[in-house]
């Protein structure tokens, strides 16, 4: 049987048409699969706001010929008491990488950590992507 319920909702014809337009755009298959997204992604965001287990990634791309920046980015991880769970490093060119750091902590560490990586002179670019591993994870 089914753990999924119908329901009905009631929207104005120029809000549901740009939902619809919107749908398309992203491919989904449905207006339901969409309605679940924005869902969860409401809850993820209550997840980060009362500060619950979290998880992320942290995307940069830096100039590795900055003094000491990947020294730097080093330490940053190793200081983030076992909550880094893993990265990946990619040699974009002579002079960039890419560096996906994938973290799982407190919503607010996760942001301090990334804020502090981000802001390193250096760093040209970066995004971090929230995200919750749902009700039944523990910290």
């Amino acid at each position: 049987m089914s753990s999924l319920i119908r329901t009905g909702i009631a929207l104005d014809r120029e809000l549901l048409e740009k939902f619809d337009r919107l749908i398309e755009r992203k491919g989904y298959g449905s207006r339901s699969e969409a309605i679940r997204d924005l869902v969860r992604n409401h809850f993820v965001e209550e997840d980060v706001a009362s500060d619950k287990v979290i998880v992320a990634s942290l995307t940069l791309v830096y100039d590795h010929h900055q003094p000491r920046l990947s020294e730097q980015l080093i330490d940053a991880q190793h200081d983030y008491k076992g909550r880094v769970l893993a990265t990946t490093h990619v040699h974009l060119d002579r002079r960039n990488c890419l560096e996906v750091i994938i973290l799982k902590g407190r919503g607010t560490e996760v942001k301090r950590f990334a804020d502090r990586l981000l802001s390193l002179r250096g760093v040209k670019h970066g995004r971090l992507v929230l995200t919750s591993p749902g009700p039944d994870s523990k910290s």
